[in-house]
């Protein structure tokens, strides 16, 4: 039976090797358009194309896949089954009524809740202990298709979004690897979603990338963690950004037994840096102090928080804004 593989980021391939690991015949795999990255803006390949040619896979890299020539090219594969996984476009009717088996998707949550394009991110941002994976198929709004099967994922207190990316991307491996044969039995039974309880996860802007010290340091360091390894989180010091990459839990060490102090104490104002020292960079929150344990300033690479209070360049009652 001909499965067609649509997917972009690292979260999709453990599905694209599973599906060749398990002799499933993949006919084709689609994937995002080569990308500028870097400072030097070098084209790069998605990892699932790297991954797909590494398999010797045929490869579609359409610009939209609502133009007539995409699905055209699609339709030549004769496809039973679309599988796709964070592949980064919504699919319209013409491709979803192609394959006899359906179009089913792998999604990094537990819908309804965040659906979107950064569920992952949002998941922890927004400070949840639990999420998953959702296996649907697919219809035409945004992952608003009935839900085959889901599993949970605990999202602990040193996750960032990277690492629970891989816990993710292994977990809908494993389901997907699961619910295949069902898949290619027939129709599965699948549940309707809730509407009334769904959530959403818009792509990350520039302003979710700020740090904004009137909030609590727990609010903080689930937005410093929610950004990594991706775009980070920044502040502004000497009017250029500033990124945090990584802070001390505020529930232990020193940013715990500060977090008694109010921003409403009379003391210093939210963004106000304490103390600079081997342990890091203590900065005062909307409900006590976080303490900055990597940084990077503007035009210069990440370091140790403690390397660059060595410097001498950033001094107590710095305000970072």
């Amino acid at each position: 039976m001909k499965i067609v593989f649509m997917g972009t980021p690292a979260f999709a391939v453990p599905c694209l090797q599973m599906l060749v690991d398990e002799g499933y015949e993949v006919a084709a795999v689609i994937t995002q358009p080569d990308r500028p990255q870097g400072r030097k803006k070098i084209l790069t390949p998605s990892p699932v194309k790297a991954a797909a040619e590494a398999l010797g896979l045929p490869v579609l890299q359409p610009e939209r896949m609502r133009r007539p020539e995409a699905v055209a090219e699609l339709a030549a594969y004769e496809p039973e089954l679309i599988v796709t996984a964070a592949y980064g476009q919504i699919l319209p009717k013409a491709v979803l009524d192609l394959p006899a088996r359906g179009c089913v998707n792998v999604h990094g949550s537990l819908l309804p809740k965040y659906r979107g394009g950064a569920p992952i991110q949002r998941s922890i941002i927004n400070g949840e202990s639990v999420t998953g994976v959702t296996l649907m198929y697919m219809a035409e709004g945004l992952d608003t298709g009935d839900m085959i099967a889901k599993v949970e994922v605990r999202v602990e207190d040193d996750d960032t979004s990277g690492s629970l990316f891989e816990k993710l991307s292994l977990a809908g491996r494993d389901l997907l690897k699961e619910q295949m044969p069902h898949l290619l039995a027939g129709p599965v039974p699948a549940e309707p979603q809730d509407d009334s309880q769904a959530t959403y996860a818009p792509n990350l802007s520039r302003d979710d990338e700020r740090i904004d010290w009137s909030a609590g340091s727990r609010e903080i360091y689930n937005r410093i963690r929610g950004l990594v390894p991706f775009s980070g989180a920044f502040t502004l010091w000497n009017g250029e950004t500033f990124k945090i990459w990584a802070a001390a839990s505020p529930d232990t060490g020193a940013a715990a037994q500060a977090s008694g102090a109010s921003a409403h104490d009379g003391g210093p104002a939210p963004g106000t840096v304490l103390s600079l020292g081997q342990a890091g960079i203590e900065v005062k929150t909307g409900d006590g102090s976080l303490q900055l344990l990597t940084v990077q300033p503007a035009g210069k690479k990440a370091m140790a928080a403690g390397d660059f209070a060595r410097g001498g360049t950033m001094k107590p009652g710095t305000v970072l804004a």
